[in-house]
């Protein structure tokens, strides 16, 4: 899979959650071990995603930590606030 299309997923995932999209953004940064997907919300939205107690969050995490990408690196989630 490639970075583009877990950006996709990402967002897939994340949109029906939130209540104010435009505030949304994915940045992905590389270094030798992991592609790092920087999700920024805005702040009312933070709590949504991440649930009570984390759960909704580790959900994620569990679904995107699984994908394999094509160059071999393995995948981080950060959820960050504008």
């Amino acid at each position: 899979m490639t970075t583009t299309e877990v950006k996709d997923l990402i967002s897939a995932i994340i949109t029906p959650l939130i209540m104010t999209p435009a505030a949304f953004t994915i940045d992905t940064s590389e270094d030798a071990h992991f592609t790092t997907f920087n999700v920024a919300l805005d702040r009312k939205d933070i709590g949504r995603v991440i649930g009570k107690q984390g759960r909704v969050a580790q959900a994620i995490r569990t679904l995107i930590y699984g994908i394999r990408l094509d160059n071999g690196k393995r995948i981080r989630l950060n959820i960050l606030d504008n």
